[in-house]
């Protein structure tokens, strides 16, 4: 099988500092299945390769507001986060700090500061329903996925289920996603490979492109 750049994407979920880089609240979580999947350099070379060949990068990033504190409920899974400080920017309007826990991970910048990437809203959950990922896409005519990021059971996952939903063609590069753990990891590999239309290694999604 060959992508086609004219309707194909690469989207990632959160790769920000939270859960990819050491500074990260989320970091210790995540770090064994890191090394074990070489999951930043799986990313890197997934955004090296879609910059060299000119396709679209599209962007779903994990962002909380002081206001987000004040919601009547949460999941265990939002409120672990919230109590963790995660993915906090101080106010919609404001930027996010340079190195902070919010703020994408400094190796991926270079390939976010371009025109053939697109960063959608803030998902607030897990999935994509809470953002613009969806409107995006279909506005740059794009139908068929390959999704990476964090993390690999939560909102990888969440993102893989409504995207197939939404009647896109969606494809994982499972190297390139992070686990809470290799039980949380191996759980959602059992999932990509049921419910998406495909889930390789980043290795073989690179000779697809």
């Amino acid at each position: 099988m060959k992508f086609d750049k004219k309707t194909t994407a690469l989207v990632l979920t959160d790769p920000q500092n939270e859960f990819l880089h050491e500074s990260g609240a989320g970091y210790p979580l995540v770090k064994e299945v890191l090394e074990h999947n070489h999951t930043v350099e799986n990313l890197l070379a997934l955004l090296t390769a879609c910059r060299d060949k000119d396709y679209l990068v599209f962007i779903s990033p994990h962002y909380y507001y002081p206001h987000d504190d004040q919601w009547r409920f949460f999941t265990k899974g939002e409120a672990m986060m919230h109590s963790m400080g995660m993915f906090r920017r101080e106010s919609p309007s404001g930027g996010v700090a340079d190195g902070r826990g919010a703020d994408f991970c400094e190796i991926f910048k270079p390939f976010f500061d371009s025109p053939r990437t697109i960063v959608a809203s803030p998902h607030k959950i897990f999935g994509p329903q809470t953002n613009d990922l969806t409107l995006q896409l279909r506005k740059y005519g794009i139908s068929r996925l390959i999704l990476g990021g964090m993390n690999s059971n939560i909102c990888v996952e969440s993102h893989m289920r409504d995207l197939v939903e939404q009647g896109f063609e969606v494809y994982v590069a499972k190297d390139a996603t992070g686990a809470p753990g290799m039980d949380a990891y191996h759980a959602a590999e059992i999932n990509f490979d049921m419910l998406s239309c495909g889930s390789f290694a980043t290795a073989d999604i690179l000779k697809m492109l």
